[in-house]
């Protein structure tokens, strides 16, 4: 987007084409194979979607989105193609725990449903269903493997203040939690050279 220099808000702001296939070649010259995601979130043309899948970079899934509109969506697992990167929440979203306890009856119903178990161990939940998808890659944030609720949010796009202060506290990462994580990595195939479950 391009907006005047002075302007304090985007509001007057109009998109621009940018450079693209261009700019990836230059990337390459300079630095080689460098694994790109592709942020393809919110509103995408069919060039953007085009040019993504020319240069076979992974588009981006969150999990949360899937359960919001009342129609079947492209943010369900199961539609999820395999070169894209299933996250259960980014920084901006509220965690798994905090949005359960915040999100619509409607799709907290369709959440549940769709990922099974209760309210009282979503994060986990969420974790795993999208450790159960064909996605070649699943993020989570930490504050979701510790279950941990709206106060441990990062961010809140468009508000101002009280952001960003959240901060992992010294040992919260267990031994037990490494072991749980690593179980689950081994019984959906993730982790590198491993094909069983053990």
């Amino acid at each position: 987007m391009s907006f005047p220099a002075g302007d304090s808000t985007a509001e007057r702001g109009v998109w621009e084409p940018g450079p693209g296939i261009d700019l990836f070649s230059k990337i390459s010259e300079a630095l080689g194979d460098v694994p790109i995601i592709a942020e393809d979130l919110g509103f995408m043309t069919p060039e953007v979607h085009a040019l993504r899948d020319t240069l076979g970079f992974p588009g981006m899934k969150i999990l949360q989105f899937a359960f919001e509109p009342e129609e079947e969506n492209c943010d369900y697992p199961h539609t999820y193609p395999q070169n894209s990167v299933v996250y259960t929440g980014t920084h901006d979203n509220d965690t798994c725990a905090g949005w359960i306890h915040a999100a619509r009856p409607e799709a907290v119903k369709r959440a549940l449903r769709y990922i099974g178990g209760g309210a009282g161990n979503f994060a986990w939940n969420m974790i795993r269903t999208a450790w159960a998808s064909p996605a070649c890659m699943a993020i989570t944030p930490v504050q979701d493997l510790l279950g941990l609720g709206s106060e441990a949010r990062m961010n809140f796009p468009g508000r101002k203040d009280g952001w960003w202060t959240w901060r992992l506290k010294e040992g919260a990462l267990t031994p037990a939690l490494a072991r749980k994580l690593k179980a689950l990595n081994l019984r959906y195939f993730r982790l590198a050279g491993r094909s069983r479950e053990r």
